[in-house]
């Protein structure tokens, strides 16, 4: 499975649309080469480099396994259109929360997640929660990584 997106390259700075800086929405991402078998997707997105340990900016599952992207400025809810649940982010809100770094660059990672199940969640599951239900479930993964620095 592959992972990119056209507001930024693999280890490339984020836009600062895509953060605390700017309109603070969530970035396009397309996929392609999901596994037979998959019958949803997840992702994640986090911070390995924040001062108090990873932050989680973006927690989405049961996405349809055919889809091959997500638009840019996903609204916050329960649930985005054409399928899919908002987890918890550590802001804590539903939805996407973008990057705000107190200083430095970070990372930031974004991975997709290719299950052989759907999970049913409910809408407002952590990173942790999600990660547990999908514990031997994974058929692939994914990653984009971008940084961002404040000015």
């Amino acid at each position: 499975m592959h992972l990119i997106s056209p507001a930024f390259d693999h280890g490339a700075p984020i836009p600062p649309e895509h953060t605390c800086d700017g309109s603070n929405v969530s970035p396009e991402l397309r996929w392609d080469d999901v596994p037979e078998g998959t019958q949803s997707l997840a992702l994640i997105a986090d911070d390995p480099d924040a001062p108090r340990g990873t932050w989680v900016h973006w927690v989405l599952y049961d996405l349809p396994a055919d889809a091959q992207g997500l638009p840019a400025r996903i609204p916050a809810g329960k649930t985005i259109a054409g399928g899919g649940t908002h987890g918890r982010n550590d802001f804590p809100e539903l939805g996407y929360g973008g990057p705000c770094p107190p200083g430095g660059i970070h990372r930031y990672f974004f991975r997709l997640y290719a299950l052989d199940r759907t999970l049913e969640l409910e809408a407002g599951a952590t990173k942790d929660r999600l990660l547990a239900a999908m514990q031997g479930h994974v058929l692939a993964t994914a990653e984009l990584m971008g940084t961002y620095r404040r000015r």
